[in-house]
């Protein structure tokens, strides 16, 4: 369990996106100053955690307000403003679990106790889509098939990366030309995807990232420990907005730019 400082806002922050923010609170203040005050080579990051739609943190227990799966922000550039608040540049780093969140006067900011969420790269790998997957005889896989079931699963992988980038190539043009948007600062849908190309995991934190969902989608993208799962949450999710933009023939919220500057760390 460890204790960091802690940055509410409106929506989750995911793994390798790159978050700007403006900060004029005195006590984020202070958490920049405090910042800065560590290592360079050192962990100079804070937690974003979203907050719970119609919640307001100061007014209940900050707990309570808060989702329980948040992100690190690292900082990467600091700009001090005359005013004495900050311009700031931030990445994504890693998922954690709120455990409970501290307050107190000193720091003025929000503190929380968390635990680290691993990826499940690694296993999923090695499991692939063993379920459902049998050999003559209906057994499950043995050691003579793993072979073949990795290759299975690493071929499955590839079919649904590739029809994740498409549906989401559909989705963007879909929402940018209902709202006439395109104004020729934003990247190019297909560079966004060669960005994050031969890395599902990128992909589908883009994807969660740009995509005009709800908080709470959002929220249970950023909770998926598995890329492979997450991706094929989003694909459902991205063939609903489709059918949607083209039934009702608008968005349901102002376009987020796309053209965010974006990590693919």
């Amino acid at each position: 369990m460890d204790l960091i400082p802690l940055f509410p806002l409106g929506t989750p922050l995911f793994p390798g996106v790159v978050l700007p923010l403006q900060v004029f609170e005195p006590r984020y203040r202070r958490l920049v100053r405090d910042l800065l005050e560590l290592p360079e080579s050192g962990a100079r990051c804070f937690g974003v955690v979203a907050i719970r739609q119609g919640w307001e943190v100061e007014e209940v227990a900050p707990a309570e307000a808060l989702y329980d799966v948040g992100c690190t922000a690292r900082l990467q550039t600091v700009r001090p403003q005359s005013d004495g608040g900050f311009r700031i540049v931030t990445a994504g780093g890693d998922r954690f679990r709120l455990l409970d969140v501290v307050v107190a006067d000193d720091p003025p900011y929000l503190q929380a106790e968390i635990e680290w969420l691993a990826e499940e790269e690694a296993a999923e790998e090695a499991a692939g889509d063993q379920d459902g997957l049998v050999v003559p005889g209906g057994a499950a896989p043995d050691a003579e098939h793993e072979d073949l079931v990795s290759e299975v699963a690493r071929g499955s992988m590839e079919v649904l990366v590739r029809g994740v980038g498409g549906l989401f190539a559909r989705y963007v043009a879909a929402v940018t030309t209902l709202t006439g948007e395109a104004d020729g600062e934003q990247p190019d849908t297909a560079d966004l995807l060669r960005a994050v190309s031969g890395d599902p995991r990128a992909l589908s934190y883009l994807v969660a990232s740009a995509a005009l969902l709800t908080t709470e989608d959002r929220q249970a993208l950023l909770a998926e420990s598995a890329t492979r799962r997450r991706l094929q949450t989003e694909s459902r999710l991205l063939r609903r907005e489709l059918t949607l933009l083209e039934a009702v023939g608008a968005v349901p919220a102002p376009l987020q730019r796309f053209a965010g500057p974006r990590s693919v760390n």
